[in-house]
């Protein structure tokens, strides 16, 4: 009964991560330098992986396919919280908050698909390698990449049409740097549960199913490498998983605590502080990861980088 006299809203009002000027500022210079950074990193693995034939392997096609999701993924947030920091108040209209819902976890579901297809590769390598040139042809891995991103798109398509049929109330007010689930809910004026079950379905069986198929990819490599004779073999086998499993742990870890469990239950504040963690800090770590522990992609880096400069100065390679 307390809803019938609140006020119907066409627009969001984003609450600031802290009441201090100053503090503002520090937080976006703060989070520019990170998505600068996580631009960067993301743009340079799809670049090297392009240019260099060495790196036309499998492997190094899905980690690009990773660095791509990771460049639209950061950018559909990050550039609105930034904007968010100096504008006061900051604001969103609702069908641009169901749109920024649909594509964030668009890219979200997108990239878990590709790491459980990237625990698969590591499987084939590992457990499968007389195999792995047929299991992992350029054809197949096209496909697989083709599938994983119209998969990901589709998923969350008709939760979020849903979400456009729903009303919303005054205080319009969201807890949050970007339109998540939980907050869109908080703000309805209409029945929600129907829509919380499918949504909450829908993620749970995603990220559940995701997790389990790279589980099994790994215990079977596990497995495998402790079935090595040579410590060198199991040295080398373990090596190719530490990058993507490093990920896989971290992503994975912070979707679960997020996702998988009734959102309504707990503080937005705590949602806020892990929502940092998967959307803005995971996708700077990621070409971290690739590259300090892969020696293919740091030689290519070099290259590259004598590339761009024999292009910039052409005279030192006349004289």
């Amino acid at each position: 009964m307390e809803r019938v006299n609140r006020t119907l809203v066409t627009e969001f009002v984003f609450l600031k991560f802290s009441s201090s000027p100053h503090l503002q500022l520090l937080f976006f210079s703060l989070f520019l330098l990170v998505y600068l950074l996580s631009l960067v990193g993301n743009a340079l693995i799809v670049l090297v992986v392009v240019l260099d034939r060495r790196l036309h392997t499998p492997m190094y096609f899905f980690v690009s396919n990773l660095s791509l999701v990771e460049l639209w993924y950061t950018t559909v947030t990050v550039p609105k919280m930034l904007a968010n920091f100096l504008s006061s108040p900051g604001v969103i209209s609702v069908p641009s908050c169901i749109t920024q819902y649909y594509f964030f976890f668009s890219l979200a579901a997108t990239e878990l698909f590709i790491l459980t297809t990237m625990a698969f590769d590591r499987y084939a390598a590992v457990c499968r390698p007389l195999h792995y040139p047929l299991l992992l042809s350029p054809q197949t891995c096209g496909t697989l990449a083709g599938v994983r991103w119209s998969v990901g798109f589709l998923c969350p398509m008709f939760p979020s049409f849903l979400l456009t049929q729903i009303s919303f109330f005054t205080p319009n007010r969201i807890n949050h740097f970007f339109c998540d689930a939980d907050q869109i809910f908080r703000l309805s004026c209409t029945d929600t549960y129907a829509i919380q079950v499918v949504g909450y379905a829908f993620s749970t069986v995603i990220i559940l199913g995701a997790l389990f198929f790279t589980t099994a990819s790994y215990a079977q490599i596990l497995a495998t490498v402790l079935a090595m004779s040579s410590a060198a073999a199991q040295r080398k086998a373990f090596s190719t998983c530490t990058a993507h499993l490093s990920v896989v742990t971290i992503y994975f870890g912070t979707l679960i605590f997020m996702y998988v469990r009734p959102a309504v239950k707990y503080e937005s504040n705590i949602n806020k502080i892990v929502a940092i963690f998967y959307s803005v800090i995971t996708p700077l770590l990621n070409p971290l990861i690739y590259t300090l522990h892969n020696k293919d992609v740091k030689e290519a880096l070099k290259v590259l980088v004598f590339r761009i400069q024999r292009v910039c100065y052409p005279s030192k390679e006349t004289r």
